[in-house]
């Protein structure tokens, strides 16, 4: 019997947008050290507010473990683009999971649409994996990207969400300000232009 559902909720566009889509009974932001939490949370709590969602904040400080624009610091070698946190989705579905299987969460959702396919944890492969693992643990959480086969344009047209709340999201990698130049910064205002909302 199905208990109740999450979201992996970053105050970005798409997972903010996954959260009008599927109203999910509960959410949950960390702050891992990244360059933007406190904005990211602010974005997040405001959502949930409209939504009445119940929402939790997880602060477990991996800044040390941190590369690229998010963590303030050089790429990692390894980095396929410069917002490369390594194994930034892994980890927080992993803490999100710690949180949610105290909180009678069974499913737990993530806004991957299909352009985070550049990195490795932004893949259909990834999702089944995860998913493959959390089930196989205590609690037997499942994962699922709703929107994986999406744009953010077509995440946003299938929700139907208002679109003047798509400004509350925080996209930004570096800063609690945006930046403007950002890869986030950019797939942001590519995406208010496309829908012409400014």
């Amino acid at each position: 019997m199905h208990k109740r559902t999450g979201l992996i909720l970053s105050g970005g566009m798409d997972s903010l947008t996954i959260a009008w889509w599927k109203k999910p009974e509960v959410a949950f932001t960390v702050d891992y050290g990244q360059k933007a939490a406190n904005a990211e949370i602010q974005a997040s709590s405001q959502i949930c507010k409209i939504l009445n969602i119940e929402h939790h904040i997880l602060r477990v400080d991996c800044s040390s473990l941190g590369s690229g624009d998010m963590a303030g610091k050089a790429s990692d070698k390894n980095a396929p683009e410069t917002d490369w946190w390594p194994y930034r989705n892994q980890m927080l579905v992993t803490l999100i999971a710690m949180k949610a299987i105290g909180q009678d969460v069974d499913k737990l959702l993530i806004g991957t649409v299909c352009s985070d396919s550049n990195h490795k944890d932004g893949t259909l492969e990834f999702i089944k994996l995860m998913s493959n693992l959390l089930a196989f643990q205590e609690g037997h959480l499942i994962l699922e990207a709703p929107a994986i086969g999406m744009t953010t344009h077509e995440l946003i047209t299938k929700s139907n969400i208002p679109h003047g709340y798509l400004l509350w999201a925080h996209s930004c990698h570096t800063s609690n300000i945006p930046c403007g130049k950002c890869r986030g910064c950019n797939k942001f205002h590519n995406v208010i232009h496309e829908l012409n909302i400014l």
